[in-house]
């Protein structure tokens, strides 16, 4: 099966999560297509004709999305391919070359009409239909010149056929709409700048696009473009019409449609809070697809090897971040210990934890850290709330207010006293030596139980009531700043 799908984001604000599932989508359609024995590629092509929106910082952040997803392009910006450019911007001569053979053909006509000129028609007749009444489909040679002699400037309008559109789509079933619904567009403004309706369609036909995986928002511009589809085949423009396929919505709260402005939808908060690119690809997917009925966590590599377009559900999917949490936690489970430490790295960098290059002697605390909290994290944005205080010295450490108030209140400092002198007389600095001074002093001794016990430790030496393992902990602080934390706190 050949397979050649595109991913065509605008450069209009910053990445969302639909934008994602799209991506996703598509980039594994391709690569199923591939690893069954067809060919598969995904191409990448950047819609830059709004000028006034499309900015380098949003084309720079879409190049941004797919490195860290991980979604690797076959055709686009900077890799190239023989279907280039790929940004819109660059390509203006291929739809004015368009443009004039769709006139030629008459499949396109000059439109004068102003707006005001349409509603006032509209509202004289009565009419329900929103849209063009294709006033200028026929117009007479004088009463263009009259136009002409006005100043005005046409639009390019598409012809649409009457009748009906019918199309199989790839995860709704078949959808039909009756054309006297579906009014001629425009494909250009009168400047002659070419509009999404012309570019869209002209860009999957000339790139040879076989398969449209979209939103479920842009199903109502589908009975406008394939009719422009057939136009470009018969004009030899195209090869086929693609295969469409409406990807469902994604709900936010409420159960209104995840906007762009819904704090959720923002992409890149899920980078910076820590969630792994696999996690969130993998909570992504269920958005509409399940590799099976009683499983959520799977890798990239098999949802490549079972997906089917048909699985789609057509239903929306409602974004539950609890959800994508938990699968994440689960992914953190999956990569080993050393490939966790480098990706905490950055975060703890960002934190100013670790120094940027980290020093040798930063490395072995790191490595020596990790085993005790790496099975404690959801998400890599935690490792400098758990290590920090490792690396931090004495005149930057904190401790966490409210913690401070619950645990060491009068009782508490007790036991930080009781600490102190227990851990003092130690000749061993190790975890075992450590636990065992600590449970003969404050368990057996003053007859603590251990959450009342070592509550008031872990916040007199980490500053939180949440840290690594403490006996642990202390070990890797070592003694000396183990108790001048301790004396710390009881100043």
């Amino acid at each position: 099966m050949n397979v050649r799908v595109r991913f065509c984001p605008s450069p209009t604000g910053s990445p969302h999560v639909g934008l994602a599932r799209a991506a996703l989508y598509n980039w594994v359609f391709a690569r199923h297509a591939a690893l069954n024995g067809g060919q598969g590629t995904f191409v990448f092509r950047i819609e830059d004709t709004d000028k006034e929106r499309s900015t380098e910082e949003s084309y720079d952040a879409l190049l941004e999305t797919l490195r860290w997803l991980g979604l690797d392009w076959d055709e686009g910006p900077l890799t190239g391919g023989p279907h280039g450019p790929y940004r819109q911007s660059e390509r203006t001569d291929l739809y004015r070359d368009v443009l004039a053979r769709l006139a030629d053909s008459k499949f396109t006509y000059d439109c004068f009409c102003t707006t005001d000129e349409v509603d006032a028609r509209r509202k004289a007749s009565g009419s329900k239909v929103q849209g063009y009444d294709g006033f200028c489909r026929e117009l007479d040679p004088e009463q263009r010149a009259a136009f002409e002699a006005e100043g005005r400037s046409p639009v390019v309008r598409f012809r649409m056929p009457d009748g009906e559109i019918t199309w199989h789509d790839l995860v709704r079933g078949d959808v039909t709409f009756q054309t006297e619904f579906v009014p001629d567009f425009a494909l250009c403004r009168a400047n002659g700048d070419p509009l999404y309706t012309l570019v869209n369609p002209v860009d999957d036909a000339l790139m040879e696009v076989t398969h449209v995986l979209r939103g479920e928002d842009l199903l109502s511009s589908t009975p406008r473009q394939i009719p422009l589809h057939r136009a470009l085949v018969e004009l030899g423009v195209s090869k086929a019409v693609p295969d469409f396929g409406h990807l469902p919505f994604v709900m936010g709260e409420g159960n209104k449609k995840l906007s762009k402005r819904d704090p959720e939808a923002h992409l890149f908060s899920y980078r910076d809070e820590g969630f792994l690119p696999e996690g969130l690809l993998n909570y992504l997917a269920l958005l509409g697809w399940a590799i099976g009925p009683d499983r959520d966590v799977f890798t990239l590599e098999e949802m490549v090897a079972a997906f089917d377009i048909k699985d789609v559900n057509p239903n929306p999917a409602r974004f539950d971040l609890k959800k994508a949490e938990a699968i994440n936690a689960s992914h953190m489970r999956l990569i080993t210990l050393e490939d966790m430490t480098e990706r905490v790295i950055p975060f703890l960098q960002r934190a100013g934890v670790l120094s940027d290059p980290v020093t040798d002697d930063e490395r072995r605390l790191l490595d020596r850290a990790m085993p005790l909290v790496n099975e404690r994290m959801n998400k890599l944005g935690e490792a400098p709330g758990l290590l920090g205080f490792l690396f931090a010295d004495e005149e930057s450490f904190t401790r966490d207010e409210a913690d401070v108030e619950k645990v060491l209140d009068e009782s508490g400092r007790d036991v930080v006293r009781a600490t102190r002198e227990a851990l003092g007389a130690l000749d061993a600095w190790d975890t075992a030596a450590i636990e065992e001074a600590l449970r003969a002093k404050l368990v057996e001794e003053l007859g603590l139980k251990p959450r009342l016990a070592f509550g008031p430790v872990r916040v007199a030496v980490t500053g939180s009531r949440i840290s690594p393992p403490l006996f642990e902990s202390l070990e890797l602080l070592g003694r000396e700043r183990s108790l001048a934390r301790l004396d710390g706190a009881l100043a």
